[in-house]
C-alpha cells in the first residue's frame, strides 16, 4: 500500500524541471542514487564512501524526509559533506516523496582523480642554483620512489621573498619528473564547519597517494602555521594544523607522496610545524646578471613590436626587484601602455615603469594616515 505524504518545503532538492505538486504525492518505495560531486570543482575531490548501507539509508531518510524526488533531480547533503550532491537515477513511483519506509541505495561508482601536470621545466628558472641543486634528491625520489624506502624525502620547505620562484620551482619539479602536482593555498584548507578542515587534509593526502608518486604543494603556509606568539590560534585553524602534522609525521603511511610548502615568513612559523621539514631551501632575490637574464627571456616573448632595449641598464636600475616584479610591474605595465597608445615598446617605457614601481613601493597608501 502506498501512503500519501504531505511534504514540507525544504532546501535539499534541486529540480531539473518546473515546480511539481507536493501537497499529496505518493511516498517513495525505492530510490537509486549516484554520487554527483560538488557544484564547484576543487582540488580535494573528496568523494564520500558509504561504509554501511543500512546506516546511510537511515541517515538519508532522516535528512531528506519529505523531499519530492524524481529521476534526474539532485539531493544535497547538509550535514557530513555539505553541498555534496547525489543524483536520483531511479525512483519508484516515478514522482514521489521520501518517507520513513523508503529504501535508499547508492550506486557504486569509482571516481578517478584528475592528474594535474605542469609544463614548466628547470630551464625556465633563472638563478636559484642552490635550490636547483637540492632538488636533485627529490627529483631522484619521484623518478624511482621504490629505491628510497624510509629514506625518502617527504617534507620540504621553500622560503624567501615573494616572487622569487618558489611556486615555479615546484611546477618545474613536476614537469621534469612527469609527476602530478596538487597545488593549494593554505587558507583553502580551513573548513567552514567543525571537522571539515581535517577531513580535507586527510582527503588531500589520500588523493595524492592514489596518484603517487605525487607532489603536494602548499603555498602561503604561514597563513595557518604562524607561531602562537604572533596570533591567537582559532579552533578551526588548530584542527587543520594538527591534521597536517599527522600527515607529515607519516602516521598514515603515504608512499610516494612528497609535501613541499612555501612561505615568505619562515621566522614566524610555529616551531612544531617547521621541525617537520627535513630540508629548508632558501630562495633569494636575483642579482644583476639574473635580472638581466629574466628581462631578456621575457622581452623576447612580448606580443608587440619592441624597439632598442638595453636589458643590462634596466637590470642595474632594478636592484631589490624579484622576478615577479620585473614581469608584472615593469614589462607588463610597459606592454599595456604600448597597446593603449598603439606604439612599440621603447627603453623609456620600461624605465618609466621601473620608476613607477619604485615610487609605489616607497610611498605608503595615503589612506593609511587619513
Amino acid at each position: 500500500m502506498i501512503k500519501d505524504v504531505r511534504s514540507i518545503q525544504k532546501t535539499g532538492t534541486k529540480e531539473l524541471g518546473g515546480k511539481l505538486e507536493r501537497s499529496r504525492t505518493s511516498g517513495a518505495r525505492y530510490l537509486l542514487l549516484r554520487p554527483a560531486g560538488y557544484p564547484l570543482k576543487s582540488v580535494f575531490q573528496d568523494y564520500p564512501e558509504v561504509a554501511d548501507p543500512r546506516l546511510f539509508e537511515r541517515y538519508a531518510r532522516e535528512q531528506w524526509y519529505g523531499e519530492l524526488v524524481r529521476p534526474g533531480c539532485y539531493l544535497f547533503d547538509r550535514r557530513l559533506y555539505p553541498d555534496f550532491a547525489f543524483k536520483v537515477i531511479r525512483a519508484h513511483p516515478h514522482v514521489s516523496v521520501v518517507g520513513s519506509d523508503t529504501k535508499i541505495v547508492v550506486e557504486k561508482k569509482k571516481t578517478e582523480a584528475a592528474k594535474i601536470k605542469s609544463e614548466v621545466s628547470f630551464d625556465d628558472i633563472v638563478g636559484q642554483k642552490e635550490a636547483r641543486r637540492k632538488m636533485k634528491i627529490v627529483e631522484s625520489f619521484l623518478s624511482k620512489p621504490e629505491r628510497f624506502g624510509k629514506w625518502a624525502p617527504r617534507n620540504i620547505l621553500f622560503y624567501g621573498p615573494s616572487g622569487t620562484g618558489k611556486t615555479m620551482m615546484a611546477k618545474a619539479l613536476s614537469g621534469e619528473t612527469k609527476v602530478p602536482m596538487i597545488p593549494i593555498k593554505a587558507t583553502t584548507l580551513i573548513g567552514e564547519f567543525v571537522g571539515e578542515g581535517s577531513r580535507q587534509i586527510h582527503g588531500l593526502y589520500k588523493r595524492a597517494e592514489e596518484m603517487a608518486p605525487c607532489i603536494i604543494f602548499i603555498d602561503e603556509l604561514d597563513a595557518i602555521a604562524l607561531d602562537r606568539r604572533y596570533q591567537d590560534l582559532r579552533g578551526d585553524v588548530s584542527e587543520v594544523v594538527n591534521a597536517l602534522l599527522t600527515e607529515m609525521d607519516g602516521i598514515h603511511s603515504r608512499k610516494g607522496v612528497c609535501t613541499i610548502a612555501a612561505t615568505n615568513k619562515i621566522e614566524f612559523l610555529d616551531e612544531s610545524i617547521r621541525s617537520r621539514f627535513e630540508e629548508e631551501i632558501r630562495f633569494g632575490l636575483p642579482n644583476v646578471e639574473e635580472r638581466r637574464s629574466i628581462l631578456e627571456k621575457n622581452i623576447s616573448t612580448l606580443p608587440v613590436d619592441v624597439g632598442t632595449i638595453n636589458p643590462a641598464a634596466l637590470a642595474r636600475l632594478t636592484e631589490g626587484f624579484s622576478g615577479r616584479d620585473l614581469v608584472e610591474k615593469v614589462l607588463k605595465v610597459a606592454l599595456h601602455g604600448a597597446i593603449i597608445d598603439e606604439v612599440s615598446i621603447e627603453q623609456h617605457h620600461l624605465e618609466e615603469a621601473v620608476a613607477r614601481a619604485k615610487k609605489e613601493t616607497r610611498d605608503p597608501p595615503a589612506e593609511m594616515f587619513s
